[in-house]
């Protein structure tokens, strides 16, 4: 096994991502030893890489750790990858200084974006969710990754698309998926295995062409595409106004009798870009308790 230590020199919330981690039962944390263990799928093979917080919010310092040793420089750059740890999280704190939500990053700052661990898994993840409540959201998705994704050292792998593009729609319908959500899922995953639909491709476009090409897709739609780019890529410049949990957010914030409308969201975040996506996450973070 090997391990290597991080420090920032920014500040950085690994807390809250471990917290947002958690709300997933398939993620494999703790959150008062303050670990994650996290799947990697590198040139067709499995991998667990495990990140324990050693420093704080303000001197944010890490261990990462894992056994596979081959790999060791991919496995670093892909764990700097999924955590961004490539931005200074004070400048985007010091942009919302003088704004409208300066209250609210004071109260909650240095969040980070909280990724997914792949592109495909959060495609998919995105479209379990959509239009559902938190709670049965999570149970869907555990049960899909649970029947027809597999462990490695007690860490969850999402099944591959060329997997899920095998299945049938009854084995999908059996987990009380929907047959509209069981045909998403299942036809999207044909599209990637087939090679239609390229998601490392995709990632590398405008924010713009991503959200075009993507709600083509049957079962796609702007919400879906939106949480994938910022979720999923990563993107720091998103803000879902379709999202309730940030209409909710806006409406506690604001101090507002009523959900914003698509207006009145377009005034509010008048001036938060190109950080629009800390903006969003730090509004959900405000009401998540």
């Amino acid at each position: 096994m090997w391990k290597e230590e991080k420090e920032l020199v920014t500040t950085y919330n690994f807390d809250y991502t471990l917290k947002r981690w958690s709300f997933d039962p398939l993620t494999k944390l703790d959150l008062e030893e303050r670990w994650v263990a996290i799947p990697v799928k590198l040139h067709n093979k499995d991998h667990v890489v495990r990140v324990k917080g050693i420093g704080t919010t303000s001197a944010p310092k890490f261990e990462i750790s894992s056994n596979s040793e081959l790999v060791k420089e991919e496995l670093l750059e892909h764990i700097k990858w999924l955590f961004q740890w490539g931005r200074d999280l004070n400048k985007v704190h010091e942009h919302f200084q003088g704004t409208n939500l300066e209250m609210l990053f004071n109260e909650y700052p240095a969040t980070p974006i909280v990724k997914d661990f792949h592109l495909y898994d959060c495609l998919i993840k995105v479209i379990i969710h959509q239009q559902l409540n938190m709670k049965f959201a999570y149970t869907l998705s555990t049960r899909f990754v649970e029947n027809f994704g597999y462990e490695k050292n007690g860490v969850w792998f999402y099944p591959s698309p060329e997997t899920v593009a095998q299945l049938e729609y009854s084995q999908l319908r059996e987990l009380q998926f929907s047959q509209r959500k069981a045909e998403y899922v299942i036809d999207t995953s044909r599209l990637i295995a087939a090679g239609e639909l390229d998601l490392e491709e995709l990632a590398e476009q405008p924010d713009e062409l991503v959200v075009k090409e993507m709600t083509k897709i049957r079962g796609i739609g702007p919400w879906t595409a939106e949480n994938w780019l910022m979720f999923g890529v990563g993107r720091e410049n998103l803000f879902p106004k379709a999202d309730i949990g940030i209409q909710n957010a806006l409406k506690k914030y604001f101090g507002i009798d009523h959900k914003p409308d698509f207006q009145e969201m377009m005034d509010f975040s008048e001036n938060w870009d190109p950080f629009k996506s800390y903006a969003s996450l730090t509004l959900w973070r405000s009401i998540e308790g």
